[in-house]
């Protein structure tokens, strides 16, 4: 089977105040003739290197089980700056959200064929990646139809801010945890139990009243686990 390409772009974003890279995966059938959904990943080269998110998606597509996609990785330059843009309690999280809605996505729909709607959209992230993925779709409703999350880091924070989600119908969630996930070591802010709060996220969501799809995995906070997943959430999500 043919594989597909990743174009390795610089964006300059005036809410971030600083260049963007950006590593865009062109599926082996793309063409400016088609349409595609957009899923945009933060922790983005983690995503291609260790999710090998760019060979799930040109196998899928190959097995003719997906409808076409291009993936979009926004990588982080730093543990110190990915915490600053991701955190919900950060200082840049709410400029970092205004980039992905007001500055990647125009960019993306000039550059790429894509649908221009909020349901050919997506947002997928691991750890505070996925929170900063659920903490945007529920700012751009409109914007991001779908968040795929792996395991996000959950606070109070997020779940008011799914608490005062207006209307739950406009974008549906995918969410795994890993049961052994109760001493989770982050870099920066020392041992924390991701699983609860995670558990008290999923009560929240199925109260909202989401289109929702839950699972907790046998594992740890690693990619060990999260890498076999990728495949069955894109499937799931971009599935025929």
């Amino acid at each position: 089977m043919n594989y597909g390409k990743i174009e390795d772009i610089s964006l300059y974003s005036k809410e971030l105040q600083e260049e963007m890279q950006l590593l865009i995966h062109l599926p082996h059938n793309y063409s400016p003739l088609y349409k595609y959904s957009v899923l945009i990943a933060s922790d983005g080269k983690d995503y291609f290197q260790f999710g090998r998110i760019g060979r799930v998606v040109d196998e899928l597509l190959h097995e003719e089980k997906i409808e076409n996609v291009i993936v979009v990785g926004v990588p982080y330059k730093s543990v110190k700056e990915r915490r600053q843009m991701y955190h919900p309690d950060s200082e840049r999280h709410e400029a970092y959200m205004r980039f992905l809605a007001h500055e990647l996505v125009p960019y993306i729909d000039q550059n790429y064929p894509t649908y221009q709607i909020g349901a050919g959209r997506a947002l997928i992230g691991d750890s505070l990646a996925a929170t900063i993925s659920l903490l945007t779709a529920l700012k751009y409703p409109n914007i991001f139809g779908k968040a795929l999350l792996h395991s996000p880091y959950v606070n109070e924070n997020v779940l008011s801010s799914v608490e005062a989600a207006n209307d739950p119908s406009l974008f549906s969630i995918y969410h795994v945890i890993g049961t052994g996930e109760t001493e989770v070591n982050t870099q920066l802010d020392g041992i924390q139990d991701f699983l609860t709060p995670n558990r008290s996220l999923k009560d929240l969501i199925k109260r909202k009243g989401f289109l929702y799809f839950y699972e907790e995995f046998e594992g740890d906070h690693t990619w060990k686990h999260w890498q076999p997943d990728v495949r069955r959430a894109i499937e799931l999500v971009y599935g025929h």
